[in-house]
């Protein structure tokens, strides 16, 4: 493998900064742990709401899993069973109708009747939406606008009816647009679902295998992402954040949000809005360095930058460079001046084990009623992405976010390869 300046870098800034940290660099292992001691909990039956199911897709990847197991190889599985799918669109390449047959869950003709079933009440314990993937239009901000909103005010709207309410999952960010986002708060909120969002990459494997130290105080930071600015804008924002909201400061908020063309990074660099020692580490971690950034001119309106200003006086720049960067990073300098950076990982193989992380999670709520974690982070981080988008859109003018005014407590959900995927 060809060795690169910014790779000897990378290791160096590893090396020096989990030696400071006290946190080893040592392989983990990688499969899911069995503890045949431990009683598995019955099953509890989901609903699946979702857009597209083919293979791959996110509800492939979610829901595939509880028919045939944390690796989708016919093993061990959530202590789940699916009841029923309801599906948006139906593509040539569409596997609901096939596995509908193979193992006897009921594909429905709507959102309403997969969460009643016939029953004249709700009839299942638990709700995945997954509204990713699919064909939806863009607005004129870049959104891809799955119908979130839609799927989550018939699953409200069908509790409601029945004044019954079971916990909900709400993949990815909520929204996709702000005003839909505050509505399915304000609505969740309004019957008391237990409902939690998210992206995959918060729980997923992160090299190295570090986490901020809870109750620090925190310097500077910066995120690092790939892809689409809405696609993977969220999952970038959404890994910075459960990685600093365990910072010492009681305010999580956020003022405003200012979107930057990456040619203006030199003179961010200038005015200290981006510690340069944490954008390069950053950068390294992410499989590129600030020349190749700066040199690729031609993915300019493709890339940007986003600064996030915090209530409690936190800077935070996220730097989204699709085509350049191979991953999502975050750097961080703590208040003793020690810095880490580490990279979140998505491995393909045994079927994309992230998502397993992420519905243990799931599975964990539905098991006991409460969120595993705070909506309140994917609520945040969706707003954060929407008026960043909107900044960008409106020629980079910088957003004041007074509803962004969002507080909410970290819980101790650990990310893989901590969480035992066998027992609680």
């Amino acid at each position: 493998m060809k060795t690169t300046t910014h790779s000897i870098a990378r290791r160096q800034f590893l090396a020096t900064s989990s030696a400071a940290l006290g946190l080893g660099l040592g392989s983990w292992n990688t499969s899911f742990a069995t503890h045949p001691s431990k009683t598995k909990p019955e099953p509890k039956s989901v609903a699946a709401i979702v857009t597209i199911y083919r293979k791959n897709s996110h509800a492939d990847v979610l829901v595939g899993k509880i028919l045939e197991g944390w690796k989708q190889d016919g093993g061990t599985g959530p202590a789940l069973k699916l009841s029923s799918l309801y599906v948006d669109q139906f593509p040539a390449d569409d596997m609901s109708v096939a596995l509908a047959a193979k193992h006897g869950f009921r594909l429905c003709k709507s959102i309403r009747e997969a969460i009643e079933l016939d029953s004249g009440t709700v009839a299942v314990e638990g709700v995945l939406s997954i509204g990713e993937h699919g064909d939806y239009p863009r607005n004129e901000k870049g959104q891809q606008l799955y119908p979130r909103r839609r799927f989550f005010d018939e699953i409200a709207s069908t509790f409601e009816k029945f004044g019954k309410v079971v916990p909900v999952f709400n993949d990815k960010h909520p929204g996709p647009v702000w005003e839909d986002a505050k509505w399915m708060a304000d609505r969740a909120r309004q019957l008391n679902i237990p409902w939690m969002a998210g992206s995959s990459l918060p729980v997923s494997y992160r090299d190295p295998d570090i986490d901020f130290p809870k109750g620090e105080t925190l310097e500077a930071c910066v995120g690092i992402g790939y892809s689409g600015l809405d696609i993977y804008g969220f999952h970038t924002l959404e890994f910075l954040q459960s990685l600093i909201e365990k910072r010492a400061s009681p305010t999580t908020g956020v003022e405003w949000v200012q979107a930057y063309p990456v040619s203006s990074i030199p003179e961010l660099l200038e005015q200290k809005k981006i510690d340069r020692d944490l954008l390069e580490a950053g950068l390294a971690s992410s499989g590129t360095s600030l020349k190749s950034v700066l040199a690729s001119t031609e993915k300019e309106s493709e890339s940007s930058v986003f600064l996030i200003q915090y209530q409690d006086g936190l800077l935070a720049p996220v730097i989204m460079v699709p085509g350049i960067a191979t991953g999502i990073s975050a750097a961080c300098r703590l208040g003793n001046s020690k810095s880490f950076v580490t990279r979140t990982e998505e491995r393909p193989e045994p079927r994309y084990p992230h998502f397993a992380y992420l519905l243990k999670a799931i599975e964990q709520m539905i098991h006991t009623g409460k969120p595993t974690y705070p909506v309140e982070r994917s609520i945040l981080t969706s707003g954060i992405l929407d008026r960043a988008l909107t900044s960008k859109h409106l020629g980079n003018h910088r957003i004041e976010t007074p509803e962004l005014n969002i507080h909410y407590i970290p819980s101790n959900f650990s990310f893989a390869p901590h969480i035992d995927l066998d027992r609680y």
